[in-house]
């Protein structure tokens, strides 16, 4: 057998691929799993949004390799979604990239400005691709810990107690995942300050922005942002569309510029329909949102009765596409989950696939039905 890259030895398979086929073998021998632990929208997309899909597979250009930038038309829309949702005003021509879903700029960004040997900080709990792909690009990550006494945001004081002369990267999430906490722009001020004392590139990555959230914010609005910090979000969870893999990211010509020098080697162009798909679901108005948070809101309702069937504490200011719980004293987070999957037929996710700041906690995903909610309650 060929011995795989050593870069391999850095990783293990990612967690919801993993646990997911334990979930999908408990399915097949008959166990009626109800499943509260990823964040896969189980909703529709905007019946307009499938339609413009449709509408484009006769078009003459579909089936064709599409431009590694993606159509100005797309461009253009997700420049004026910015403008319009978080008044941020960006060239669509130089400062915006289409990407296929956001995931695959974590890994784009980081080829782009890491050597081997640089270190790049990481949030503690925090989306495990951070970690992930800077250790298949055999750069060091370096944790800060969050804790909700903090709302979970970063400690600069303790972040600059560290040797930070080798980091290039932060990563950030606000709204939080998984947590859902929430930042300010004063608290964004603070990031793009440190980063610019650093030299640090900054990299927020915002999906969950207009999810059971009154006030979206992107680190762009900061004054000075784009001269360290690039955003990126995605279609995924905003409008239901996580399959279709549409994300963006925004920032300096400069740096947007090193990250399609990656992409333009890594893929063909994004599909044409979904391309139009994407143009029309920018284009929804703020009933799309309101419509989409009033069933969320049913949801969460009824994941906090679960989550205090459990005897967990949680925020309800938080938000986004979760309910982060802390457990009862004494509870470790994955032995929790699995006595709740094989007594009760309930997989949730235990907070440490995001890091050791997450043990003692665990993340219920609104994307269930009610009724599914509901029987999950009664058979706890």
């Amino acid at each position: 057998m060929m011995k795989v890259a050593d870069r391999l030895h850095s990783v293990q398979e990612y967690y919801f691929s993993r646990k997911l086929k334990e979930v999908n073998q408990l399915i097949k021998d008959g166990k009626p799993i109800i499943n509260l632990g990823i964040g896969s929208p189980d909703l529709e997309p905007p019946k307009q949004v499938v339609d413009v899909l449709v509408d484009s597979l006769v078009h003459p250009v579909a089936h064709k390799y599409q431009s590694y930038q993606g159509l100005p038309e797309l461009r253009t829309a997700i420049a004026d979604f910015y403008n319009t949702e978080f008044n941020v005003a960006v060239n669509p021509d130089t400062e915006v990239l289409p990407l296929m879903g956001s995931k695959e700029g974590i890994m784009h960004i980081s080829l782009a400005f890491l050597n081997e040997g640089d270190a790049v900080l990481i949030p503690n709990p925090g989306y495990p691709t951070y970690s992930s792909v800077t250790q298949l690009v055999q750069a060091t990550p370096i944790q800060y810990n969050l804790d909700e006494t903090n709302n979970w945001l970063p400690n600069f004081e303790a972040i600059e107690q560290r040797d930070l002369s080798k980091v290039k990267l932060m990563w950030t999430s606000y709204p939080h995942m998984p947590t859902g906490a929430k930042a300010t722009k004063a608290d964004l001020e603070t990031l793009v300050a440190f980063a610019k004392k650093h030299n640090i590139l900054l990299i927020n990555d915002n999906p969950y922005s207009f999810i059971l959230n009154n006030n979206p914010i992107s680190i762009l609005e900061v004054e000075g942002a784009k001269d360290v910090a690039l955003e990126l979000n995605s279609l995924s969870k905003t409008f239901n569309m996580a399959g279709w893999r549409v994300g963006m990211v925004l920032g300096n010509t400069a740096y947007i510029n090193a990250v399609l020098k990656v992409k333009s080697n890594m893929d063909s162009g994004m599909f044409y329909g979904i391309q139009k798909g994407a143009i029309e679901a920018l284009k929804c108005s703020s009933a799309w949102y309101k419509s989409l948070n009033e069933i969320y809101k049913s949801r969460r309702k009824l994941v906090w009765q679960l989550a205090d069937k459990l005897d967990c504490t949680y925020d309800k200011n938080a938000t986004g596409l979760f309910v982060w719980a802390k457990l009862p004293e004494g509870k470790t987070s994955e032995a929790f989950i699995d006595q709740i999957l094989y007594n009760n037929s309930v997989f949730i996710t235990p907070g440490t696939v995001f890091g050791s700041q997450g043990e003692g906690y665990i993340r219920f995903s609104l994307c269930a039905k009610e009724a599914q909610i509901k029987d999950a309650i009664s058979r706890l």
